[in-house]
């Protein structure tokens, strides 16, 4: 065939990028409740963020998966592609970043309720993190199939749960307390695996597939503090120190999940390298 032939533009239904893209489905799902032309950016810029969630989360069920397996190379691959989702989820920030206090009130009442707390697929993308919380699961009791899927993502292992398990199978002193722990509750810190992290790094092959798990889950850090920074410093613009949406604290409770790194002991054992 002839490589500058025309493309075919007849089809029979839809085209076969709307069937596997369903563009049409997506580009209807914008109903703004106001008047304001700024709040179609604000409820795109959401929806994309969900997009977002939802393939991270994808990534990182895919690297928990693996490294129950002990397949440490699909495990990477799927960090390493979470690290530029993580990249272009932070980026989403940018439309909103720059609203006014004015300019976010002309439609924040749209919003009555709802907040970005109640997210279903965020609140997934945390338990993964190791940020589990029963309470959390409350704002879904009436729709039956998410709350099903956050119940059964809070008990199963988290992401750094499965890293865990595959540093005491690889030889390293993970306690048991930490191996055995209740699923469902919130992961703490421990000095243990403090030394775990430090004896990782202190080696003298900084190659190792440890290590290089090591630095990717460090990226990942780096990217949800980047993100939780991104969303205290849009949020300070747009409404100060106001009581957010949905009866959440604002500023006060992003200000606190900022302080808080993923994946604790990576960053503390790099003092005792």
């Amino acid at each position: 065939m002839s490589h500058d032939a025309a493309p075919n533009l007849d089809f029979a239904g839809t085209t076969p990028y709307e069937d596997y893209v369903q563009a049409d489905v997506l580009t209807h799902l914008q109903h703004p409740l106001s008047d304001d032309p700024g709040e179609m950016v604000f409820l795109v810029t959401t929806q994309v963020m969900e997009l977002w969630f939802t393939v991270i989360v994808h990534e990182w069920e895919t690297a928990a998966g693996a490294l129950r397996e002990d397949d440490l190379p699909v495990a990477l691959a799927a960090l390493k592609r979470s690290t530029y989702e993580l990249e272009s989820l932070n980026a989403s920030w940018e439309p909103l970043a720059h609203l006014t206090p004015a300019q976010f009130n002309s439609y924040r009442s749209a919003l009555g309720e709802g907040s970005g707390f109640q997210s279903a697929m965020y609140r997934r993308l945390e338990f993964l993190l190791g940020e589990k919380s029963a309470s959390m699961l409350v704002p879904h009791r009436g729709a039956p199939r998410v709350h099903a899927e956050l119940e059964k993502a809070l008990q199963e292992p988290s992401l750094y749960d499965e890293v865990l398990r595959l540093l005491a199978r690889r030889g390293m002193a993970v306690p048991s307390a930490v191996l055995d722990r209740d699923l469902s509750q919130r992961y703490e810190p421990s000095a243990e695996i403090e030394e775990v992290w430090a004896a990782v790094y202190g080696g003298a092959d900084q190659d190792t597939e440890l290590v290089r798990l090591g630095e990717a889950l460090t990226d990942v850090g780096e990217l949800v503090w980047r993100w939780r920074n991104d969303h205290l410093v849009a949020t300070r613009r747009a409404m100060g120190s106001k009581s957010g949406t949905g009866g959440s604290a604002g500023v006060a409770w992003l200000e606190k999940r900022a302080r808080k790194n993923v994946f604790p002991e990576l960053w503390t054992a790099r003092s005792h390298v």
